[in-house]
């Protein structure tokens, strides 16, 4: 790539994500400090975690990948006073912050549960959000007969429950187990009870008692049932090969069987049934569609490479959290010869030769991150900035 267009690419970077008003200024790339080529040395000592880079002489591309890493550091730090409305960084030291700081349960809370991307896992990286498929929200099973492992003489014949490997490892929020009472002819209490099923062994069977209620009930017509059944399955889910199966049973004053486990003439649609909602997470397996380098790669091509921002080295002691995180850059070339990889941006350079000073190598997936923070009133704010973490790089 030539030089000319390499720079132009940078100026490009600058210009993601800022607004046209109150930000501050950026250094020219010919105004950025050279690194100083010393083994073991980094563009930005102190600012930089796990970026070590062979020496620019061995390696053309890492003086661009290094002028690169400076202007995206520059470029953050004016993104996130310019997307906080602040003119400039909040006089706060780490003395005054720790001061400030409440030791009390809502703030702690909110730092404990809220995902600050400071140590985002492997997993997180190699996924994305799935803005295409459908996510599952409530799933409805049906009771079945259970294995003759756990039946004496075919008896229970209720209730197993099988469910999809995909809802397993999905989160649950709630679960009810429906029972249809069949009626009564007057008002009478009603003792219902889930047991577990096991296999049954040469001692006999093992059903072991979960649920038990005491119901008054007075229904002349039938009447459904829900018990609380979430613990019970968020069991299964962890330990499948404990999923035998549950019988019921629901015994009134006069020590008939009120629960309606195996269908009679006209109970078509009554069987017990499991109502479960679940949160699917709505991410899938990141598509291949960019390079993704480390700091001693040789790759010459637009590439994604790993840039962890401190904001403790940066002297940014009003924000409360993250205190680092995982920002990334991009830097490489896009010459034509690579555009089979970028095959869109080849046919745009190709129907308009003229007309462009060729592609750069610039973000093309960015996502966002969660900060808490002092603003410049000393007021802790928790908020998401957009547009922080770069996901994927492209020529564009």
């Amino acid at each position: 790539m030539p030089k000319s267009n390499f720079f132009l690419c940078l100026m490009l970077l600058i210009s993601l994500g800022l607004s046209e008003s109150d930000e501050p200024s950026l250094p020219q790339p010919q105004d950025l400090p050279v690194p100083p080529r010393r083994e073991g040395s980094t563009a930005a000592d102190g600012l930089l975690v796990d970026a070590e880079e062979p020496a620019a002489q061995e390696c053309p591309a890492c003086m661009w990948r290094e002028h690169s890493k400076v202007l995206r550091l520059e470029t953050i730090k004016s993104q996130i006073l310019s997307k906080l409305r602040l003119k400039q960084a909040p006089n706060i030291s780490r003395e005054v912050a720790n001061q400030l700081l409440p030791k009390a349960p809502p703030l702690q809370q909110l730092l404990d549960h809220q995902d600050f991307q400071g140590d985002a896992s492997l997993q997180e990286d190699l996924m994305e959000e799935d803005e295409y498929h459908a996510t599952t929200e409530t799933v409805i099973t049906m009771a079945s007969e259970p294995e003759p492992l756990v039946q004496v003489e075919g008896k229970p014949s209720c209730c197993f429950f099988k469910f999809n490997p995909k809802i397993m490892f999905t989160k649950v929020l709630k679960a009810q187990l429906w029972v249809y009472l069949r009626p009564l002819q007057k008002t009478s209490t009603v003792y219902l009870q889930i047991l577990r099923l096991k296999p049954v062994t040469e001692e006999g069977s093992r059903h072991i008692r979960i649920r038990s209620l005491k119901i008054e009930l007075n229904s002349r017509a039938g009447h459904w049932q829900s018990i609380d059944f979430k613990h019970v399955l968020q069991n299964w889910f962890k330990q499948p090969h404990t999923n035998w199966g549950i019988d019921i049973n629901a015994f009134d004053e006069g020590g008939n069987d009120l629960a309606v486990t195996s269908l009679g003439p006209g109970e078509e649609g009554l069987q017990p049934f499991l109502e479960v909602k679940v949160m699917e997470t709505s991410k899938r397996s990141r598509r291949n569609l960019g390079l993704d380098c480390d700091e001693h790669s040789l790759e010459s091509r637009c590439c994604r490479y790993p840039l962890t921002v401190d904001f403790e080295a940066f002297g940014w002691d009003w924000i409360i959290a993250p205190k680092r995180y995982k920002a990334n850059y991009c830097s490489g070339q896009c010459e034509y010869m690579f555009m089979q990889k970028y095959p869109h941006t080849h046919l745009v350079q190709h129907a308009n030769p003229r007309g462009s000073a060729g592609p750069c190598c610039t973000p093309t997936k960015m996502s966002p991150i969660n900060m808490l923070y002092f603003n410049d009133k000393q007021q802790i704010i928790h908020g998401k900035i957009p547009g922080m973490v770069v996901d994927r790089c492209g020529c564009s």
